[in-house]
């Protein structure tokens, strides 16, 4: 199985890493800083160079549910060669984009005191959760409660759990509609000192402060007891 780098450092750019599969134009890597689409944030972009300089465009990033494999989508007509050594790079300015939206969900999260029904991160610059409410929250409330989430000083820190522990935890998750990655024997904790702990398999900023300046776009209602709540980096 690839080794998932960004798993523990969501800062890594790039890594050396060896062809080991490709099936038409899905490329199959030993190691990888690339995050496969999940958990509602999507897939990386970026490139893959090879020994003589050539650069092949990465278009997505998925992860097959069934095999665990993790595959980077290529241009269709470009062949690799098994075993060759490649410069897998990510593009930074949109995961970093990615990682800011991703941890200011978690900051929405603990300011909202309700059951997430969904969420998803888009690559305009936006997220959005759902939430189980029967009434929607004052927004200009929300929106200064959320800044000021996102401008201070709160370090994010992983930690791992087997899953019976997590089994045993269930409250620590938020989300009705995504559970947490289990049947690896263990789950990974995102935890955003003194704010918000749950499982998360995404990739985060080091601290909430990173986040910077965000805005509450719209609070809708979708259903008889779904709010969805749009958020934008400013």
């Amino acid at each position: 199985m690839t080794k998932e780098l960004f798993r523990d450092d969501s800062y890594l750019k790039q890594c050396k890493a060896l062809l080991v599969n490709q099936q038409d134009n899905k490329i199959e890597l030993d190691q990888t800083v690339f995050y496969p689409m999940g958990g509602g944030q999507p897939g990386d972009t970026g490139v893959l160079i090879r020994h003589d300089g050539t650069r092949v465009e990465v278009r997505d990033t998925l992860k097959d549910r069934e095999s665990g494999r993790i595959w980077h989508i290529i241009d269709e007509g470009i062949t690799l060669e098994q075993g060759e050594v490649l410069s897998a790079e990510i593009d930074w300015e949109r995961r970093y984009s990615l990682m800011r939206l991703h941890s200011c969900m978690h900051m929405l999260c603990a300011i909202v005191p309700a059951p997430v029904t969904g969420g998803s991160i888009r690559d305009q610059g936006t997220a959005r959760l759902d939430f189980d409410l029967p009434d929607p929250p004052d927004k200009e409330a929300l929106n200064q409660q959320l800044n000021a989430l996102t401008s201070s000083d709160h370090a994010m820190t992983l930690s791992w759990i087997t899953d019976e522990e997590m089994t045993a935890q269930a409250d620590l998750v938020r989300t009705m509609s995504v559970q947490p990655p289990m049947g690896s024997g263990r789950v990974r904790l995102v935890e955003f000192e003194g704010v918000d702990l749950q499982p998360c398999g995404g990739t985060h900023v080091a601290n909430s402060n990173e986040i910077g300046a965000v805005s509450i776009q719209s609070i809708k209602k979708k259903g008889k007891l779904n709010r969805r709540i749009t958020i934008a980096l400013t």
